[in-house]
């Protein structure tokens, strides 16, 4: 079974969510759902058929915990989804300097040129009269 598949049961998507905080035992697993220790069992046999989770033999108790190579094939499906950026880092880096640019060459102030202020080097003709 793939992972795809064992993924499309609730129940199974519950116990991969609460194995990805830590590995349990069945009857903690069962405690947690409103259906038996053997339904438990069923639906943790087919997450380990695909892949997704491993029990390891501890006294008479099975833990299971999440093996997250597994769940490699759903995430690759899910990040070829994802749109491709529309502009790349550099492009985006230029902006950013060009803003801060702009922002410092406003801030500092300039020299007026003469053709914006009269100069007082010749007199007016009320001053000569």
């Amino acid at each position: 079974m793939d992972a795809f598949a064992a993924l499309g049961d609730p129940v199974r998507r519950d116990l991969v969510t609460r194995l990805a905080h830590g590995s349990a035992r069945v009857i903690d697993l069962a405690g947690e759902h409103a259906i038996s220790r053997p339904a438990i069992s069923r639906h943790l046999r087919v997450l380990a058929e695909a892949g997704l989770v491993t029990a390891d033999d501890v006294g008479r108790e099975r833990h299971y915990r999440l093996e997250r190579s597994g769940l490699a094939p759903v995430a690759d499906y899910l990040s070829a989804l994802a749109p491709a950026p529309r502009f790349s880092d550099s492009v985006l880096d230029g902006l950013d300097l060009e803003v801060r640019r702009t922002v410092r060459d406003r801030a500092t102030p300039t020299n007026a040129s003469p053709s914006a202020s009269p100069s007082r080097t010749t007199p007016s003709t009320e001053e000569t009269a």
